[in-house]
């Protein structure tokens, strides 16, 4: 049973992309960002693996800041798995501030975390990942249109992005790491804004596209225009444009907000797993094992 962490991407691609292809939906962010890794949008990322005889029983993928995803492959193998994960990573002295992955995995992961670094486990996300297949046609839609962002939307793009973050409690970028994905998601026609009255109400973006599916983000409507229906009505809207081009889309909700689950699943969209994100903080004397 080894670690193994790979430096060439296309060759990691080969070894784990057919087993995560079997789960596509359930698998997507971390196919998203394997695609992210080969197209260099991320810089000293980690990939790696747990093998057995050539056998792959758990695959990671880490591309800092953002947290660890973890999948086990072989359940049976889960607490050896996790056992070797932590010991390389100490090992290795590679940094663990936060890490994602199914929620039963993720929370028995940061118990043996833990016991190993008395280090203390922070609930980043309870999230919940969403498929959608077809949309509801029923739904009464906002008034309004949408369309693609241009180069002169950014600057609210950018404010929306931050507030987004915010909002959410994940990590915020830098105003220049902002400033520069916002450029790019806007020039490769990522962003969708919906117009009402021609005032910008709501957007969001797709990205990380796998072979069949597309994921559907950073929704966000100002807080003087919600309780309007512009978020629904902009999400319905361009899944179903999605739909043309790929079998089905995905998009993670925060569980603890009720009213952005309803509206999703008034969508169409459907819950297909929990998953979490959790971080790792000092212990109260301010010392790690």
């Amino acid at each position: 049973m080894d670690f193994k962490i790979y430096k060439d991407v296309n060759e990691f691609s080969l070894k784990v992309e057919p087993i995560l292809v079997q789960k596509e939906d359930v698998n997507s962010l971390f196919l998203g960002v394997l695609q992210g890794i080969k197209s260099r949008l991320y810089e000293n990322p980690l990939m790696a693996t747990i093998e057995e005889e050539a056998r792959v029983l758990a695959i990671f993928q880490m591309t800092p800041p953002h947290p660890l995803n973890q999948i086990y492959v072989d359940e049976n193998r889960l607490d050896e798995s996790m056992e070797l994960l932590i010991k390389n990573l100490l090992d290795f002295k590679i940094e663990l501030p936060s890490i994602i992955s199914l929620k039963p995995w993720a929370y028995r992961f940061a118990k043996k975390w833990e016991a190993e670094t008395g280090m203390t486990t922070k609930l980043l996300m309870d999230q919940g990942l969403y498929r959608l297949d077809q949309v509801d046609e029923t739904l009464v839609k906002s008034p309004g249109a949408w369309r693609f962002a241009e180069r002169e939307d950014c600057r609210l793009i950018e404010e929306w992005y931050y507030l987004f973050a915010v909002e959410a409690g994940v990590p915020i970028p830098s105003s220049n790491d902002i400033h520069k994905s916002v450029a790019r998601m806007v020039d490769n026609q990522e962003v969708f804004l919906w117009e009402d009255d021609g005032e910008i109400v709501s957007m969001m973006k797709k990205s990380r596209p796998t072979n069949h599916g597309v994921t559907v983000s950073l929704v966000y409507t100002p807080k003087d225009k919600r309780r309007k229906g512009y978020a629904r009505t902009l999400v319905a809207t361009i899944s179903k444009e999605l739909l043309k081009d790929y079998d089905f889309c995905v998009l993670y909700t925060d569980m603890m907000n009720p009213t952005s689950n309803k509206i999703y699943k008034e969508i169409g969209y459907v819950k297909i797993v929990d998953s979490v994100q959790l971080g790792f903080e000092l212990n109260s004397e301010g010392e790690k094992i």
